[in-house]
């Protein structure tokens, strides 16, 4: 449901409250606010189908202007906050946006792009004053009349760029109004994890990425409310859960092992027992960091697998996981195809890309046919991928095991790096670390293992040698690093994805024999 309903019967209910200030918008303020924007939004000139663009840290009005688009038929394009401005206005000029909506947490980045962005007619900023910008406080007190609700709008975003230039990811508009079911996630999230309007919801991610943003706005559906954090801390986190009595939160991996890093009376501090549901995405987590969050919260985790492309959805529940270690689940949406690099289907077992299988082609990449066609399978359109790789069992479950790009063959043979981080995340030296392929004279590449220690922890050539060893005893010898780097931070996304791109590009000089 629209979020005008819970203005009706459950008006002074907080939409969302800022975790650490406690600032919060009421349903009434969430629908008045979102349907001024819609208003002004329509006065500038935009209908159905346009863009704007927004660009914010975790700011309260992100919900309304997220379903001012939503109540419009409009695009939202929000955008990545830590961007440099060139990759900030390449976003917005790629998208075709006539808008753009800024906030003052991130003043400086929005004025630098203004000279750089000419095709945006007209800037909004809220939360105090922008060079180049236009009050949004004001525009929304001048709003004139409500409009007639629009059939439902969407996001445009695009993605992380962990392997290249951000692509625009866009749906096709749905062509239900907006109080009206069938939004495919907004179902999901109430029919498979019983997201009711009794829930409190902790968001810890950047709300520009595309589950926090899409399930903070199935939450308002459902008429629960969202505790958004500013920016992810462990002790943090658990704090918030204590204080709102958050009964759902979504983590990536990356969140699971920094709570799990916290010292063990730091850990027990923080009373989570209203938690009845722990999701998690993103990544691959690691299946004794998993086990250890299950032994912790008990069986409570939820699984899912999919992508901002928004082409299939995968799930697993803790007890499954627990028979069927290591997978992300069974397709929720359609059939699971594994097809080799030429589009055959590959027997049970066998690894190979990982394409979904819908009734109609779910997304297209902004301006770009060749990358929308290299997502679909060359026999069957409807089949998309999104260059992850893996294998489904006789149960149907798949198993992913790297991004194909990420993938290391090393004399001929496939090793892939996310089994190798697996078992290097858990050591107790290890804060983090990445697996990479770097050239070798005889083999074509070798194994590389990136390693960013714990605090307090000394780099040297003994230590290395360990982590080589304890890799060697754990997987097979071939997939284990031939060396091992450490560094005092590695390249990752707010979100928490890897950029391993950054890393590769540093070690693309050839070994020399």
């Amino acid at each position: 449901m629209f979020p005008g309903v819970h203005a009706q019967t459950t008006p002074d209910k907080p939409a969302v409250i800022a975790a650490e200030s406690g600032r919060q918008i009421t349903y009434r303020q969430l629908d008045d606010r979102s349907a001024g924007l819609a208003r002004v939004l329509h006065d500038l000139g935009l209908r159905r189908g346009d863009v704007f663009a927004l660009l914010s840290d975790n700011a309260l009005e992100c919900f309304e202007i997220y379903w001012a688009a939503l109540r419009s038929g409009l695009y939202v394009t929000a955008i990545n906050r830590h961007l440099s401005p060139s990759e900030t206005a390449y976003i917005v000029e790629d998208s075709d946006a006539k808008v753009l909506i800024a906030s003052s947490g991130v003043a400086d980045l929005a004025a630098a792009i203004v000279e750089l962005t000419p095709a945006i007619a007209h800037r909004l900023a809220f939360g105090g004053a922008v060079e180049g910008y236009d009050s949004y406080e004001d525009a929304l007190a001048k709003a004139g009349p409500r409009l007639p609700e629009q059939p439902r709008g969407s996001d445009m975003l695009y993605s992380s760029g962990t392997t290249g230039r951000p692509k625009g990811i866009k749906p096709p508009l749905l062509p239900i109004d907006v109080d009206e079911p069938g939004d495919p996630l907004t179902g999901l999230v109430g029919k498979i994890f019983g997201v009711t309007a009794a829930d409190v919801y902790l968001s810890p991610a950047p709300i520009y990425h595309a589950a926090p943003l899409r399930w903070c706005g199935a939450v308002h559906a459902f008429g629960g409310t969202v505790v958004m954090m500013e920016k992810f801390d462990a002790e943090r986190a658990l704090a918030a859960i204590e204080k709102f009595k958050v009964t759902v939160t979504q983590m990536v991996p990356t969140m699971f092992v920094r709570i799990l890093q916290l010292a063990d009376d730091v850990r027990t501090r923080y009373d989570v027992s209203s938690l009845r549901l722990v999701v998690h995405a993103a990544a691959p987590c690691p299946p004794e960091v998993k086990q250890s969050m299950i032994d912790w919260l008990g069986p409570i985790l939820t699984e899912y697998y999919a992508s901002t492309e928004g082409n299939g959805i995968a799930l697993i529940s803790s007890p499954e996981w627990l028979r069927k270690r290591g997978s992300v689940g069974r397709s929720a949406l359609g059939p699971v195809h594994i097809c080799d690099d030429d589009g055959h289907e590959l027997p049970t077992g066998e690894v190979g890309t990982v394409y979904f299988e819908r009734e109609t082609l779910p997304f297209e990449y902004h301006k770009d046919p060749d990358k929308t066609a290299a997502a679909q399978h060359p026999a069957h359109p409807n089949w998309t991928a999104v260059g992850d790789l893996g294998y489904v069992d006789e149960d149907g479950y798949v198993f992913l095991t790297d991004r194909k790009a990420f993938m290391i063959i090393s004399g001929g043979v496939n090793i892939y790096p996310q089994e190798v981080e697996d078992v290097l995340t858990v050591h107790p030296a290890v804060y983090d670390v990445a697996v990479i392929g770097v050239p070798d004279p005889e083999m074509g590449e070798q194994v590389k293992a990136v390693v960013q220690l714990r605090a307090g922890i000394p780099e040297s050539p003994e230590l290395a040698a360990e982590l080589i060893d304890y890799v060697r005893t754990r997987v097979a010898h071939y997939k284990a690093p031939k060396s091992v780097d450490f560094t005092t931070e590695l390249p990752r996304t707010p979100t928490g994805k890897l950029v391993k791109r950054r890393l590769t590009e540093i070690y693309a000089a050839p070994v020399r024999g």
